[in-house]
């Protein structure tokens, strides 16, 4: 049955920024600056994560701070099951009264530290400049914990309703989440069942709004090994008789993407649906230039010619292959004359929304492995396969919601956008609760540059963020929508 809220019950604007602005500026700062020390990189990256204890580390500091923050009803603690990144389950029961079952989920593990970071600022080094926290994995994911438990505290301090929340801080979102599942069927009756789902991982296409993720790419991951030699030889000696195994990866790459412009072949590609073009075109006239310009381009006059809307719809609907490592390769300062033994290059393919990873990775093992160039030693090695996800129609209650809240925290209405990263997390729970209602937003607006050097968190929109989680969680709470009546 549904309620309604009295005026009591209903978040005061100014008693929330006020307590989002005093908890933010003191030990979720404090508590973040010691979370980027931390180089808790994800298992993909650290196969001996277990016995380094970086993830021990970071996940103990990030509950021992839970106690920063007077919140009724609250039970946490760390889960582990074997062979599994440690993961963070709290659980706060509803305030109130509050109607509704809602799932916030985010996670602490981290991305390699990549080179290129400014003078004075590096991946484990915090540095606060200009209202922004510098720093591996500040924006992506470390500050969702807080974000979660701020929002759900400031209402608590007002005496206003909140629905029972259920918040998942999982270790290995990096590596692909592989550990989650299982976590999920360990956890299933404490989750219960979803009415909404808010993910804290995602973009934002400028820091004027609220942003909400309608979409998110699949991504394949593996390592392309070509061999021609056991060992390396003169290469005056060899050129000419022996092939260059840089040259047969360039060729066996073509099978997948053509060389001239990185179009995908065929095979993966997939039907991009009619309201894409539609949304691509509203956030290119919405974000302009800043499409382009969020990128440190070296030459910016290198640009594409491709209208804007375009460029959206590639971004967040087309295949697209990066290669991401290479081994086999010498300094530029130890390379002598050689001709090397072999090349291996790791591959991040990432694949449309409603693309069938599967499918992708059985294709390109066979393309790849198929009639060698020269009789060379090819192998492809899968590292990961993730699928992508839309989102399904938003209700016209939780619409209404989203731009109130924009509106009260930012000042404008929300936008909507897809986004050219994965969150495994999404498909995942969309299979499993088909009539949950998702809001997938974040803090990664232009330059923030998760995943590279440089990484930032936007202090102030971290805050009005989580003001916007803190309204939409006092909205499912009053019941007028149906929600857990």
């Amino acid at each position: 049955m549904a309620v309604n809220l009295s005026a009591r019950d209903t978040m005061n604007f100014e008693q929330t920024k006020d307590f989002l602005q005093q908890h933010w500026n003191s030990w979720v700062l404090a508590t973040l600056q010691e979370y980027t020390k931390i180089p808790n990189v994800s298992p993909l990256f650290d196969p001996d994560w277990e016995s380094h204890g970086y993830m021990e580390q970071a996940a103990h500091l990030l509950v021992d701070s839970v106690s920063n923050v007077q919140i009724q009803g609250i039970n946490y603690r760390i889960e582990r099951l074997p062979n599994c990144t440690p993961l963070i389950l709290i659980e706060v029961a509803a305030f109130q009264n509050g109607h509704g079952n809602v799932l916030l989920y985010g996670h602490y593990d981290k991305q390699p530290a990549f080179t290129g970071w400014d003078d004075g600022k590096g991946p484990w080094s915090p540095v606060l400049e200009n209202g922004r926290l510098y720093g591996r994995g500040t924006g992506d994911d470390g500050y969702a914990i807080f974000s979660c438990l701020t929002a759900i505290a400031s209402l608590q301090q007002q005496g206003c309703a909140h629905p029972r929340c259920v918040i998942l801080i999982e270790g290995c979102e990096e590596s692909g989440s592989p550990d989650l599942p299982t976590y999920m069927e360990h956890l299933k009756d404490e989750i219960g069942t979803p009415d909404v789902v808010v993910c804290l991982d995602a973009e934002c296409g400028n820091y004027d709004q609220l942003w909400l993720t309608t979409s998110l790419r699949g991504v394949i991951s593996g390592t392309l090994h070509v061999h021609v030699l056991t060992e390396g030889i003169h290469s005056g000696a060899g050129g000419g008789i022996v092939p260059s195994s840089f040259r047969i990866l360039r060729a066996l790459l073509e099978r997948l993407e053509t060389q001239k412009d990185g179009t995908m072949v065929e095979d993966f590609h997939e039907p991009i649906p009619s309201w894409v073009e539609e949304q691509s075109l509203e956030v290119a006239t919405t974000l302009g230039e800043t499409v382009l310009n969020r990128y440190p381009w070296s030459n910016p006059k290198s640009v594409f010619t491709k209208n804007l809307a375009t460029l959206v719809t590639a971004n967040t609907w087309s295949p697209c292959l990066e290669i991401v490592g290479i081994d086999g390769v010498p300094r530029l300062q130890d390379a002598g004359n050689t001709l090397r033994p072999y090349t291996s290059a790791k591959i991040s393919i990432r694949l449309p929304p409603n693309c069938d990873p599967k499918r992708i990775c059985t294709f390109v093992k066979q393309e790849l492995e198929r009639d060698t160039p020269h009789g060379a030693q090819v192998t492809f090695e899968l590292d990961a396969a993730e699928s992508g996800w839309f989102s399904p129609e938003v209700q016209p209650w939780l619409n209404d919601s989203l731009h109130a809240a924009s509106n009260l925290f930012f000042g404008q209405p929300c936008k909507r956008m897809g986004t050219g990263g994965t969150i495994p997390f999404m498909k995942m729970l969309g299979n499993q609760y088909p009539d949950c209602q998702f809001v997938v937003t974040g803090v990664l607006g232009p330059h923030s540059n998760a995943h590279g050097p440089n990484e930032f968190l936007d202090l102030k929109t971290a805050e009005r963020v989580t003001g916007c989680v803190s309204y939409l969680l006092n909205q499912v709470a009053s019941g007028n929508h149906n929600i857990g009546a």
